[in-house]
């Protein structure tokens, strides 16, 4: 049995002070929704209260999919890092980074620098080792018979743009890793920032070019998809060489009661061998009352005719 946690977008707060000079791009605009909105909706009460929780499940790994801060301050990505070390190790969290990561122009690569253990390949998988300081994606990581995959979406846009975008070079290694983790008989989960279905945000949060992601699925297959940006818990499908592949959302780590997105929460995946092919049993927990915590939301059964393929 292999328990897998699913977390994301945790806009991590307060904003550190700001020079002047620093807002002097798109950052002014996400100052603004900061101060305006998302100080007062999303709390570090909910998050360490749902990390908590995290841990007293002992999960084998956690899959993170982005969004650490708000508007890529140094000390945002910093304060980010010191964060991370409190959730997991390198050894069990992943980590794929989000539109606001690489809020402006070399953001990713600061992001990368300070979070980097937590996007490296394991050795032996067939990627290519990144050369120099500059991001370098997907990693493949294998834990026991799991393959997880992490791509990025993250790009630096302009105002009122929360685009994503994955590069060609990512799709092929995407699709060899995924050929070489069938092969091996793994459970092969993939993790991205921004939804790869067709409307499921709107057009200026798209993910552009996700047709080219889904075909790569299409082709290739996967056990299970996940990703953030939305702040919402849904589950959705795409098509696979054997049945539909799930994809799954998950709410902002951080949200609080009052916002109008749902609140904190996370989702638990319990995957098993189950004959020649996989269970896959997925578990909401987090926050629906203040007077409740953080506590059990509802269960569904993923082990849908695409995870039960022979290996």
């Amino acid at each position: 049995m292999f328990k897998l946690v699913h977390i994301s977008d945790p806009h991590l707060g307060p904003l550190p002070d700001v020079q002047p000079v620093q807002l002097v791009s798109k950052r002014i605009l996400g100052y603004i929704n900061w101060r305006r909105n998302r100080a007062h909706a999303m709390t570090n009460s909910y998050l360490d209260a749902l990390i908590r929780d995290i841990h007293a499940q002992q999960p084998d790994h956690i899959a993170l999919c982005g969004d650490l801060v708000n508007i890529a301050l140094p000390k945002e990505v910093a304060g980010a890092k010191d964060w991370l070390a409190t959730v997991g190790s390198p050894e069990t969290l992943s980590l794929t980074p989000g539109n606001h990561d690489a809020y402006v122009p070399g953001a990713l690569k600061q992001a990368y620098g300070a979070w980097r253990p937590y996007m490296q390949s394991d050795p032996g998988l067939g990627l290519t080792p990144p050369l120099g300081t500059d991001p370098h994606f997907p990693f493949a990581r294998r834990r026991g018979h799991v393959t997880i995959v992490g791509l990025s979406t993250a790009k630096a846009t302009g105002p009122f743009m929360a685009t994503g975008h994955i590069s060609s070079n990512q799709l092929r290694e995407l699709a060899d890793q995924l050929r070489r983790a069938k092969e091996r008989g793994d459970f092969r989960v993939v993790m991205l920032h921004h939804p790869p279905v067709r409307n499921a945000t709107a057009w200026y949060k798209r993910l552009v070019g996700s047709s080219r992601f889904r075909n790569i699925i299409a082709e290739h297959g996967a056990e299970l998809v996940l990703h953030g940006h939305t702040h919402r818990a849904t589950r959705m499908e795409i098509n696979g060489p054997e049945g539909p592949v799930p994809v799954i959302c998950v709410p902002s780590a951080s949200n609080g009661l009052s916002g109008h997105k749902p609140p904190a929460r996370y989702n638990l995946f319990t995957i098993e061998k189950d004959g020649n092919g996989w269970s896959c049993i997925m578990e909401e927990r987090g926050f629906t009352t203040a007077e409740e915590g953080v506590h059990h939301i509802a269960q569904h059964d993923l082990s849908i005719p695409s995870l039960r393929q022979a290996a």
